[in-house]
């Protein structure tokens, strides 16, 4: 496997188990309404940090690298968001009509994939950093918990 196609799937991997953390209520809220605000995204990116700095005894200087990754999620996801537009509302206008919109499905397609590999170098970056700023004992933390969530996604 060539090495960028290798560190684009463990960043990927990586950012949606993290943004899992960061998301995990997001798109309820948390409280079963709307998306999440601002300071609710603040509020759980300080309780994800703090989470993953416990399970893996972080060091300062890796908790900053741990910020750096949960900001670009952050600056990801809101830039694959778009405008404040509504995921669900985007579903309902492919739909609202007796064909499949599918145009505008290939549009909202393309606009998502610009917005992945506009942002995807940096998500990779900080990534990166932080897992090569982890000793040999917190990496392979990781790599076990990353095995042990594969079972909740299914087994291939």
């Amino acid at each position: 496997m060539k090495p960028w196609i290798k560190k684009t799937l463990i960043g990927a991997f990586g950012a949606t188990i993290l943004v899992g953390g960061l998301s995990a209520c997001g798109s309820r809220g948390g409280h079963g309404h709307g998306p999440m605000s601002e300071e609710r995204v603040v509020e759980m990116r300080g309780k994800v940090i703090e989470r993953v700095s416990s399970k893996l005894d972080l060091t300062e200087a890796q908790k900053q690298k741990l910020g750096v990754v949960a900001d670009e999620l952050i600056a990801q996801r809101k830039a694959m968001r778009g405008d404040g537009t509504d995921p669900r509302s985007e579903l309902k206008a492919l739909v609202a009509g007796d064909k499949f919109d599918r145009s505008r499905a290939e549009s909202l397609l393309v606009q998502k994939t610009e917005v992945v590999q506009a942002g995807g170098p940096k998500m990779i970056a900080a990534l990166a950093d932080f897992y090569d700023s982890l000793n040999p004992e917190q990496q392979k933390q990781v790599r076990e918990k990353l095995e042990k969530r594969r079972g909740w996604w299914g087994r291939g």
